[in-house]
């Protein structure tokens, strides 16, 4: 597919080769804009289906546009891709390293599949006779629910009622409304209606404008004998406490069906008392909450019943056997009601006793596969672990809410980390971040991957670990539509020069030059060493300036302490009396002698260049005009770059074209492996743009 970006950042125009199903490794310098290619696709294609990426991507919009309505970001060639996932900082702060797992949804990414799913749908289906049971009968599930709540009218007390609850606050101290005062008669309607406490609480409200005036504040008729019976109202009724007591007869009137004839005649008795509960009334209610919570426990646990519950089983038959119900255990409950729907729940156990084989069958399979399937993701990363030398370990237990959880521990240490942002190094964190990030896109299918400069920070034998994890093996990103955009070439060494049948990987250099993304593919004959790479161009350039460039890394690499690279050195110095430089450490430098400089210039002139001549290329040196030419003259940034210090003596003030000028100009910089300079631009053109304003506050200068 070939994907076309246009006006984002600093980006105007990029047009990227994207082979279907291979690793595409897109290698260029910082600046270029390889974030932005990685946030562009993502945002262009999320935003199809959220809003908020619409406007993440609108927001890459160069500032250079910035009121321009008519030009705004645009992305093409992305149509057929539906998910992507993109591995980035994003990715990091929001998906890994929780306290309770190293990954958001680690049940769904490493014990969640297509087995799984039907070895749980098998399991359900022989238990199914009990869940149907629950659903098809829902004066069941409204009994569980009555009782639940007339548990929780007792509040939270190991012995009897807290004072608090709707026991204590409703018919502890007796039933109000059944018994009302003789001078309150008159609220008898009231007081009695199922709306007693909203009229409770709205007559209360109303005691507030008594005050106004000796009339009723609703009919105005006159209230000066009835004052005093108002306010007393008020001092005997609360409207908390009414509702309280509302809650509790409603709900034992709901299970009035479910209680023994006697119980309810006990209720009756309970919730009609006048002086409140005595210590016998209130150790009744107290054994009848101990039944209820009792039965409550047994019907959730039959109602719950799943793979997760009886995954340790053994002997299915006689344990589901013990989920049945004796209502010879519940005396105060155990009405023909209860007894009706009971038996309905403990025939859907026999029935399910009578597949026990069958299920103890699939249970075991499904254990195993869970079980296998943990085992191998906790062994590959445990071994990726140990090779990249992080002296951690991941395994998946299941947490303390059923669920499977990816967690991490110290190899010298048995208790599980939960600070694990915070614990590893930020190289651990990242390498380990980009194989719980390559197990995620994998689960999820998604259509591309890209990932933003994934390793650079990485030492070698990480790096190495990483991209072997990601790209060979069972579970990596083979097959895959991988986008990697990078500024390391050591990975580009690994895959397409050192190992390519092992990688089979497609790599391309991007050079951004004044916002047009220039595409150049990098095969294997494109990598070379240092050595080749100043070789040839010695041979192929014209000017001896810039071969000089070359000659002298290659013998920084080679000779570096021999009288060709002595007399080298002196002539990029400009030094008319030339120094010996290989004299002993802290003894005065001497003057290069006759015959030590005629066996350097042979030396070059024999290996390297035919028509060298020192005076010679010491007279262009010296020359800023002529050097100035040679600058503008030369194709590559690298050549311009070299020229410019020359011309300069590394005396610029800019510290950004310093840092570039010394990192080029020492060969310990520089890999072993490396893209020929004048066919790849390894120096960003801002750079260059700097050093040609100084080039050119300079041709000024000297004109005047």
């Amino acid at each position: 597919m070939k994907i076309i970006i246009k006006n984002c950042n600093n980006i105007d125009n990029a047009e990227l080769e994207v082979i279907e199903n291979e690793i595409n490794i897109k290698y260029a310098i910082n600046g270029t804009g390889k974030s932005t290619l990685a946030k562009g696709i993502e945002y262009s294609i999320k935003s199809l289906t959220d809003q908020k990426f619409k406007l993440l991507f609108n927001n890459l919009k160069p500032f250079k546009y910035s009121g321009n309505t008519t030009i705004m970001p645009d992305i093409t060639g992305i149509e057929s891709i539906k998910l992507v996932k993109v591995f980035n900082e994003d990715y990091i702060n929001n998906y890994l390293f929780h306290p309770n797992e190293l990954v958001s949804n680690s049940f769904e990414i490493f014990v969640k599949s297509e087995n799984y799913d039907k070895g749980m749908e098998e399991i359900n289906g022989l238990l199914s006779d009990i869940k149907q049971t629950f659903i098809d009968n829902p004066d069941i599930i409204n009994f569980m629910k009555d009782l639940s709540e007339l548990s929780e009218c007792f509040g939270k007390s190991k012995k009897g009622y807290a004072v608090s609850s709707s026991i204590g606050k409703g018919i502890a101290n007796g039933n109000k409304i059944l018994n009302i005062p003789l001078s309150l008669k008159g609220y008898s309607d009231y007081l009695k209606n199922n709306l007693n406490s909203q009229w409770l609480k709205w007559q209360l409200m109303g005691k507030d404008y008594i005050e106004i005036s000796t009339k009723c504040p609703y009919c105005i008729s006159e209230i000066q004998e009835t004052k005093q019976k108002i306010l007393q109202l008020g001092e005997i009724y609360d409207v908390k406490e009414i509702e309280h007591l509302n809650r509790v007869i409603d709900v034992f009137k709901r299970l009035n069906k479910y209680f023994t004839e006697d119980v309810n005649k006990n209720i009756n008795i309970i919730t009609r008392n006048i002086n409140g509960l005595s210590t016998e009334q209130n150790t009744y209610l107290f054994q009848i909450k101990e039944q209820i919570d009792k039965l409550i426990e047994k019907l959730r646990s039959i109602n719950d019943l799943n793979f997760l519950t009886i995954k340790d089983i053994d002997k299915m038959s006689e344990i589901i056997s013990t989920f049945k119900i004796d209502l010879e255990y519940f005396p105060y409950i155990n009405s023909n009601t209860t007894s009706t729907e009971i038996n309905k729940i403990n025939l859907s156990l026999d029935n399910v006793v009578k597949k026990a084989e069958k299920l103890q069958l699939e249970v075991n399979n499904q254990n195993s596969l869970i079980n296998g399937t943990i085992k191998d993701y906790e062994d590959e990363i445990n071994v990726f672990l140990k090779y990249a030398g992080i002296n951690y370990r991941v395994d998946i237990p299941l947490d303390t809410d059923n669920i499977y959880r990816m967690k991490l521990k110290h190899n010298e240490c048995v208790e599980t980390l939960n600070d694990v942002k915070n614990t590893l190094s930020y190289g651990e964190k990242n390498a380990f971040a980009l194989v719980l990030f390559m197990y995620d896109a994998l689960k999820s299918n998604a259509d591309m991957i890209i990932l933003d400069d994934p390793i650079s920070s990485f030492d070698k034998n990480k790096k190495f670990a990483i991209i072997n994890m990601l790209f060979v093996g069972d579970k990596c990103f083979k097959g895959k539509t991988v986008l990697m955009l990078t500024h390391d070439f050591d990975p580009i060494v690994d895959m397409v020069y050192n190992l390519p049948d092992l990688f089979n990987c497609k790599a391309k250099f991007l050079e951004n030059n004044k916002g047009i993304i220039i595409e150049k593919n990098i095969k294997y004959g494109n990598i070379r060493t240092f050595i080749d790479i100043a070789d040839e161009n010695i041979k192929k350039l014209n000017e001896n300036i810039n071969k000089l460039i070359y000659l002298r890394r290659l013998y920084e690499i080679k000779d570096k302490y021999g009288i060709g690279y002595n007399l080298i050195s002196n002539l990029l110095h400009k030094k008319p009396i030339i120094e010996n430089k290989m004299q002993v450490i802290n003894q005065p430098r001497r003057k290069m002698t006759t015959i030590e400089f005629d066996n350097a210039v042979h030396e070059i002139k024999d290996r390297y260049i035919k028509d060298f001549d020192y005076l010679v290329e010491l007279t262009k040196i010296t020359d800023v005009f002529k050097m100035i030419d040679i600058y503008e003259n030369s194709v590559s940034n690298y050549e311009k770059l070299q020229i410019y210090r020359i011309i300069f003596d590394v005396k610029d003030e800019n510290n950004v074209i310093r840092k570039f000028i010394n990192d080029t100009y020492h060969i310990e910089s520089d890999s072993l492996f490396q893209l020929n300079p004048i066919e790849y631009n390894s120096v960003p053109n801002y750079v260059i743009d700097e050093c040609k304003k100084e080039i050119d506050i300079l041709k000024i200068t000297l004109k005047k």
